[in-house]
This record gives structure tokens, C-alpha cells and sequence, in this order.
């Protein structure tokens, strides 16, 4: 004869990330009318760190992407405009 145990109830978070590793935890720079667009029709954008995505969430709600901030401060500034 065999028994059943039953485990505690525990607070366990699943995990539903695909190998993204900490991306799925920041927010993420991109092409600003991608984004956009996105919103529109569902493609998915590519951020500068290289985190292809579907933007569906408000990025003020997350820490800057370390690796995507990197990235713009390295980039070249643009001239202002003279408007």
C-alpha cells in the first residue's frame, strides 16, 4: 500500500521567462516610432541591448535596461535644431 503526502502551500512565483534573462525585469530603449507602432500593430520591436519584444506594459514602472543605457550614452549626440 502507498501513501500520498501533501506538500505545504508555499508562495512560489513561476517562472515565465523564455532564456531572456533579466530583460523580462527592466525597461528598454528603442526606436521611438517603433514603439509606437507597435502599440498600433503588434510587431515587435528590437532594443538597443538587442531584446526583441512587444512593448504591452508602462516602462516607468522598471529600472532602465543597464546594457540599453549604456548603449544611448554611447552614441553620437544629435545637433540641435534651430527652430
Amino acid at each position: 500500500m502507498t501513501s500520498t503526502k501533501i506538500l505545504p502551500e508555499s508562495d512560489v512565483t513561476p517562472r515565465v521567462s523564455h532564456g531572456d534573462g533579466d530583460h523580462e525585469r527592466f525597461s528598454h530603449y528603442a526606436d521611438k516610432n517603433k514603439i509606437t507602432e507597435s502599440y498600433v500593430t503588434g510587431a515587435p520591436v528590437r532594443a538597443l541591448c538587442g531584446k526583441v519584444w512587444v512593448p504591452s506594459r508602462d516602462p516607468k514602472k522598471y529600472p532602465v535596461c543597464p546594457e540599453c543605457k549604456e548603449i544611448y550614452e554611447g552614441l553620437p549626440k544629435g545637433k540641435p535644431s534651430d527652430d
